[in-house]
């Protein structure tokens, strides 16, 4: 058995773990106030181009969305997503559980129309009862969204132009990030996702870390007091170099955008290896992770042998299935599911 069902089944680049190691001994002081985080967070500074940013480690991406949309939001407001989004539908009720309301529009392909934020905004200040209402107080998007897929930079420009009308901050959940900026055809960078958002993060979970996202306020718009709220949370780190190395070690020679590329490359060899066969893509994403549409019969057969994961039931003998590549999939596990699919058909 080996598994295509998500992006952090392995553990952590070597060149993590080995750097782990070689300061392992070294005394430093706690909770992130140590060469190494200063290091880390100048490096992120540096690929942002945002050299006031203030920038925040955290252990897992739930407990990054939780944190930053509760510090951002008034008690009466609530957060927009699209309905498909992962505060809405994949983190328990996180968001609820702080008090906050999730406001949901339609997803077009997983991603937040411009046009159905200000329909909603619309709706909200036309009601005459408005003042009695959960407030839309924020944007939550996802790049790349949970179908894979990816906005342009049009398309986010659009977004926080009518976010910022109304005062709301743009959140951007970056737990595939690395693997959207390598994404073919994609015009955003990550000095672009800087300039546009209000808050976004970097996934290292996902990406060849051992765990870890990064937090970027990029003007310095940190709210007040954030690491305090973090402390509140239980989102800081007492050994504040474990999160730190990785990202040090992520951002100094360009290895997170290397690993971001190797999950792009072999997720379109995943695709190549269903579509030839004549099996039917979900979506189309460009990104490291593959829907295709496969009968519940061969499904089934195909699960001895492979882990993935069941998106969705399209209908009674159909479902969606998503196959993840990531930063450590090689081109023989491409083949190996090559010819375990070939031996079922």
């Amino acid at each position: 058995m080996f598994s295509f069902e998500c992006d952090y089944h392995e553990g952590a680049h070597p060149r993590i773990l080995q750097r782990l190691i070689d300061i392992n001994l070294e005394q430093l002081p706690g909770y992130g106030e140590d060469e190494y985080n200063a290091r880390a967070k100048d490096r992120i500074r540096e690929a942002c181009g945002t050299p006031e940013a203030d920038v925040f480690f955290f252990g897992g991406g739930t407990q990054t969305n939780v944190t930053v949309i509760d510090s951002l939001l008034e008690t009466y407001e609530g957060v927009v997503s699209a309905e498909t989004g992962h505060v809405n539908c994949h983190e328990a009720g996180g968001v609820e559980f702080t008090g906050h309301k999730v406001l949901t529009v339609p997803n077009r392909d997983g991603k937040v129309a411009p046009e159905d934020l200000q329909a909603l905004l619309d709706t909200f200040w036309g009601d005459e009862a408005w003042e009695h209402i959960v407030f839309p107080g924020m944007l939550y998007i996802s790049h790349p969204t949970e179908l894979g897929t990816l906005y342009t930079k049009a398309e986010l420009q659009a977004l926080a132009e009518i976010c910022h009308k109304y005062d709301m901050p743009l959140f951007l959940d970056g737990a595939r990030l690395g693997y959207g900026l390598m994404a073919d055809g994609t015009d955003v960078t990550l000095r672009d996702i800087a300039e546009i958002t209000d808050v976004f993060y970097i996934g290292g979970t996902k990406v060849g870390a051992l765990c870890g996202e990064a937090v970027v306020f990029p003007r310095g718009n940190a709210p007040k007091h954030f690491f305090t709220i973090m402390k509140q949370r239980g989102a800081v780190f007492a050994k504040g170099r474990v999160p730190a190395i990785q990202f040090d070690v992520l951002f100094e020679d360009g290895l997170y955008f290397e690993l971001g590329q190797n999950g792009i490359d072999k997720a379109k060899k995943i695709k190549k290896v269903f579509t030839d066969r004549g099996f039917k893509p979900y979506s189309d994403s460009p990104t490291n992770q593959q829907f295709f549409i496969l009968e519940d019969e061969f499904a089934d057969k195909l699960r001895e042998q492979v882990f993935f994961e069941t998106s969705k039931r399209l209908d009674e003998s159909h479902i969606v299935a998503r196959f993840c590549a990531s930063w450590c999939t090689t081109d023989e596990m491409v083949d190996k599911l090559a010819e375990i699919i070939d031996s079922l058909m």
